[in-house]
C-alpha cells in the first residue's frame, strides 16, 4: 500500500472519528449543537492531525510489517494534537468567558476513537497479509502430543511462525484427567489403541512430539503409528538447547532413526564404576572417532584425574578439544596427536602419563576398504593392538579394555579376521601373565555390532542421500545387522571395563537384527517422503569381504549371564598363550613384506573359521 494511501486513509479515519464523537456526545442529535457546528470544527482538528502526522511520519511504515513503534509514533502523534486542541479549548474559554469551540468531551472521545481505528488499520493489513499468505491450500493439520507446558509453548511457537500456515487439529495426551480439556482453544484428546485412525480421522498431516521424558517404547510405538498413518513425526528438543530459553521453529526437527531404534538409556552411577574410574588416568585411542569421543563425555561424570586423548586424525580431534574446551572448564585432559603403530611414540605416552587404564578404540573398520588393504589391516588393527597391549604389561597398566566387533565372530573379510586376531592377542597375553604369576594388567574384551549414527555406518549415508534426493542404495535385499545406539554402547564398554578381572570377553545383548531395506524405507517415511515417487531404493550388491548376517557368538563359545542384562560372558576353552603370542608375532613381520597372499594366508591358519565371502581371496580358503 503506498504512504500517500496510507497518509489518506489516517486522515479519512481521522474525520470518521470526530464525527461519531459528536454523535456520541449529543446522543445522536446534532442539533443540541449550534453556536460552532460540526462541518466548522473538523478542518481545524484535520489539520492539526496532518501536521502531525507529517512531523511524525506516522504513514511510512509498511502496514503489513507494522511494529510497537509504529504505533509509538501514532500514539505520539493523536496524543499530543488532542493535548494541544484541549488547551485551545480551555484558551479560548478563559478569554472569552464561554464556551463556543471544542468541548473537552468530544476531543476525549475523538482521542480514543482515532487512537482505535488507526491501530486497527494497522493491524488489519498485518491479518490480512497473513491469510493471503497462508491460504487453505497450504494449511498443514498439525497434531501435538503432550498438553503440558513444552506442549503449549510449541503451540504458541507454530501460531507465530510465519512460514507455513499451521493449523493445530487438536493435542493428545495420555494423562486421562486432561481429556475434554483445552489450550487456547485446542481441544485434548487422550490417544487411542488405534491410534493411527484417530490420526487419520483428525485428518492429520503432522504430529509434533511436545514431551521431554518420553520413554524409548512409547516413542516407538507413536512414530509407528504415524509411519502406518502416512504422518509425519517431528520432535520438540530438549529445553537446554532452546536458544535463550526460547523454542523457535527452526529447532523443532524430524524424527531420527536413532531415535526409535535406541533402548532406554542405563544408568551409570554403581559404586564398582566411581572406584575404576574416579582420580585415575585414562587413556583412549581413536579418542576423536564416533565411539572414542562419546567414551570420553561419559567418562568425565567419573571425575578422572586426567584423560589421555590420542588419535592420528588431527582436525577430528582439535574439534574434540574445542568440545571438551567450551563445556568442561575444569577437566584435566591432554590431547596427544600420534599413530598407535608408531611404538616410539607410543612408548613415549605410557612414559610420559603413566595410565592407570586404557580403552583401545583405534582401529580400522570399513569392510571394503581393509579388503583391499590387507596389509595395511594388519599393521593398524593387529601391531597396533600389539604395541598397545606390550606396553601396557611394560608400564603396568591396571586395565586394558579392547573394543571389539561382531565382525570377528567366523569373519568373512579382513577386517574380522584382524579383530578376531586382537582378541586373541590380548587374551592369549592375560592367560601368559596369569601363568607365569606377574599379571598386574588384566585385559577385557567387549565385542558389539553395529553403533547407530558413528562415521562411515550406512545411516548417516542413508541421510545424506535422502538430503540429495536419493537413490538410497542397499547392497542385498536380505542383509541384516545388530545396531545400538552409541551412548549404549559405550556405557556397556564401562560396565564391562568395571566387571572385568582378567581374560574375559564380554558381548553385548544387541537386541533383534535389522534388516538393512527396512531401516531405508523407515528412514524414508520419517523424512515425510514416499518411496517409489519422492525416492528410489536401488540394490548395489555385496561388497568384498560382506555377509548377509553378524553374529555375535563364535561356534565355540558359550555364553554366560552376568549381573548385567545386557552383557554376558563368553565361555571358551583357554588358548595356547605362548602358542598364540608367537604365531600374532610371526604374522606381524610379514608386514615388511607387503605380501598380502602371505599375510591373508597366515590369517586364515590362525583363525581356521575365516572364510571369505565374495572376496578375491576365497581361492585360499581350505
Amino acid at each position: 500500500m503506498p504512504k500517500q494511501l496510507v497518509f489518506g486513509l489516517d486522515v479519512c479515519l481521522c474525520a470518521l472519528s470526530f464525527f461519531i464523537a459528536y454523535l456520541l456526545r449529543f446522543n445522536f442529535d446534532l442539533q443540541v449543537y449550534t453556536t460552532l457546528s460540526f462541518t466548522q470544527m473538523l478542518p481545524i482538528v484535520l489539520v492539526v492531525r496532518v501536521v502531525a502526522f507529517l512531523y511524525t511520519k506516522t504513514y511510512t511504515g509498511i502496514l503489513r510489517y507494522s511494529s510497537l513503534e509504529d504505533l509509538r509514533k501514532l500514539f505520539f502523534a493523536l496524543s499530543s494534537t488532542s493535548a494541544l486542541l484541549v488547551a485551545a479549548q480551555l484558551v479560548y474559554n478563559k478569554v472569552f468567558g464561554y464556551q463556543n469551540f471544542i468541548p473537552i468531551s468530544i476531543l476525549l472521545i475523538d482521542y480514543i476513537i482515532s487512537l482505535v481505528l488507526l491501530s486497527l488499520l494497522r493491524v488489519w493489513a498485518k491479518i490480512v497479509h497473513y491469510e493471503q499468505n497462508h491460504s487453505l491450500s497450504k494449511k498443514v493439520n498439525v497434531v501435538i502430543f503432550g498438553a503440558g507446558e513444552v506442549g503449549s509453548i510449541t503451540l504458541r511457537t507454530l501460531q507465530q511462525d510465519m512460514g507455513t500456515y499451521y493449523h493445530i487439529v487438536s493435542f493428545l495426551d495420555d494423562d486421562r484427567k486432561k481429556q475434554g480439556l483445552g489450550i487456547n482453544g485446542v481441544s485434548i484428546q487422550t490417544p487411542k489403541q488405534t491410534l493411527a485412525e484417530q490420526l487419520k480421522n483428525l485428518q492429520a498431516d503432522l504430529l509434533i512430539l511436545a514431551v521431554q521424558q518420553l520413554t524409548v517404547a512409547r516413542r516407538k510405538q507413536l512414530v509407528e503409528s504415524c509411519l502406518r498413518a502416512g504422518v509425519q513425526v517431528l520432535v520438540v528438543p530438549p529445553v537446554y538447547k532452546w536458544i535463550n530459553g526460547e523454542l523457535s521453529f527452526r529447532q523443532i526437527r524430524e524424527v531420527r532413526i536413532e531415535d526409535v531404534l535406541g533402548r532406554p538409556a542405563v544408568k551409570l552411577d554403581s559404586p564398582a564404576l566411581h572406584q575404576e574410574l574416579q582420580n585415575r588416568t585414562v587413556l583412549i585411542t581413536g579418542a576423536a572417532g564416533s565411539i572414542g569421543s562419546e567414551l570420553v563425555r561419559q567418562l568425565i561424570q567419573f571425575k578422572p584425574k586426567q584423560l589421555v586423548l590420542l588419535d592420528q586424525a588431527e582436525s577430528a580431534l582439535y574439534d574434540l578439544e574445542l568440545e571438551l574446551t567450551e563445556l568442561y572448564l575444569k577437566l584435566n585432559f591432554e590431547m596427544v596427536l600420534g599413530d598407535i603403530c608408531n611404538e616410539a611414540r607410543m612408548e613415549a605416552v605410557f612414559k610420559t602419563f603413566q595410565p592407570d587404564l586404557v580403552f583401545h578404540c583405534a582401529a580400522y573398520k570399513h569392510v571394503p576398504v581393509m579388503e583391499e588393504n590387507p596389509t595395511e589391516s594388519l599393521n593398524t588393527n593387529i601391531l597396533g593392538t600389539k604395541i598397545l597391549a606390550d606396553l601396557a604389561v611394560k608400564y603396568q597398566v591396571q586395565k586394558f579394555v579392547l573394543l571389539s566387533t561382531d565382525k570377528a565372530v567366523n569373519p568373512t573379510s579382513v577386517m574380522g579376521a584382524s579383530k578376531r586376531l586382537c582378541e586373541m592377542y590380548v587374551q592369549a597375553l592375560d592367560h601368559y601373565l596369569r601363568d607365569s604369576g606377574n599379571q598386574q594388567t588384566k585385559f577385557v574384551t567387549t565385542r558389539f555390532g553395529n553403533v547407530l549414527g558413528s562415521t562411515g555406518s550406512v545411516i548417516p549415508r542413508f541421510r545424506k542421500q535422502i538430503l540429495e534426493g536419493g537413490p538410497l542404495t542397499v547392497t542385498h535385499p536380505d542383509i541384516s545387522r545388530y545396531f545400538m545406539t552409541i551412548q549404549e554402547a559405550c556405557q556397556l564398554v564401562l560396565e564391562a571395563s568395571a566387571m572385568g578381572k582378567g581374560g574375559e570377553i564380554y558381548i553385548f545383548n544387541m537386541g533383534d537384527s535389522i534388516k538393512i531395506v527396512d531401516l531405508a524405507k523407515k528412514m524414508i517415511k520419517l523424512s515425510g517422503l514416499t518411496l517409489g515417487k519422492d525416492i528410489q531404493l536401488v540394490y548395489t550388491g555385496l561388497r568384498p569381504g560382506e555377509k548377509l548376517e553378524e553374529e555375535l557368538v563364535h561356534q565355540h563359545e558359550a555364553l554366560q549371564p552376568t549381573q548385567h542384562p545386557l552383557i554376558s560372558l563368553a565361555l571358551m576353552p583357554a588358548p595356547k598363550s605362548t602358542l598364540v603370542l608367537q604365531e600374532i608375532q610371526n604374522l606381524v613381520s610379514l608386514f615388511s613384506s607387503q605380501n598380502n597372499v602371505a599375510v591373508i594366508r597366515k590369517m586364515k591358519q590362525l583363525v581356521p573359521e575365516y572364510v571369505s565371502q565374495n572376496s578375491v581371496y576365497q581361492k585360499f580358503d581350505i
